[in-house]
C-alpha cells in the first residue's frame, strides 16, 4: 500500500516527466523550465530565493541561469539591498517561449486534471497548501 507522501511523489514525478517531453521541442530541460516558471511569478527574486524555491543547491542553479542568460532569457543584477546578491529577471526575449510553454503546462494540466470539477481541484490546492505549510513549520522554513 502506498502511503500519501509516496503517492504524491510519485504524482509530481509523473507530471514533471510529462512536461520534460512535451517541452522538449522548445529547447527546455526541466530546471529551465521550472525555473522560468517560478521567474514568472517571481520576477526580480533573488538568487539564493529562487534556488531555494526551485529546490536546487546554488551552484545548480547558477548553471542553470547561466544557460538561460546566454540564450538571452534571463539576467542577472546586483541586489539593491545585499552587494553580495544578485537578482534575477526575465527579459523580453524570453516572451515569445513563455507563450508557447505556457500553452504546453496549460495543455497537459487540463488532461491531467481531466473529470475533476473546479471544487475537487480547489480543494485539493487548498489540502496541498495546508500541508505545505505544516511542512515548512516543521523544517523552519520562512518562506
Amino acid at each position: 500500500m502506498k502511503t500519501l507522501g509516496m503517492s504524491l511523489s510519485c504524482l509530481v514525478r509523473q507530471w514533471r516527466w510529462l512536461n520534460d517531453e512535451r517541452l522538449k521541442p522548445l529547447g527546455l530541460t526541466q530546471s529551465r523550465w521550472i525555473t522560468l516558471t517560478h521567474l514568472k511569478y517571481e520576477d526580480g527574486i533573488q538568487q539564493h530565493q529562487l534556488a531555494r524555491r526551485v529546490g536546487v543547491e546554488s551552484p545548480s542553479l547558477v548553471r542553470t541561469l547561466d544557460g538561460l542568460e546566454q540564450l538571452g532569457l534571463v539576467e542577472r543584477r546586483p541586489c539593491i539591498n545585499d552587494r553580495r546578491g544578485k537578482t534575477v529577471h526575465l527579459t523580453a526575449q524570453v516572451s515569445p517561449l513563455m507563450n508557447e510553454m505556457d500553452t504546453i503546462l496549460e495543455s497537459t494540466r487540463n488532461q491531467v486534471l481531466a473529470g475533476l470539477s473546479e471544487q475537487e481541484i480547489r480543494e485539493f490546492s487548498r489540502v496541498a497548501e495546508h500541508i505545505n505549510q505544516n511542512l515548512h513549520g516543521l523544517c523552519g522554513h520562512k518562506e
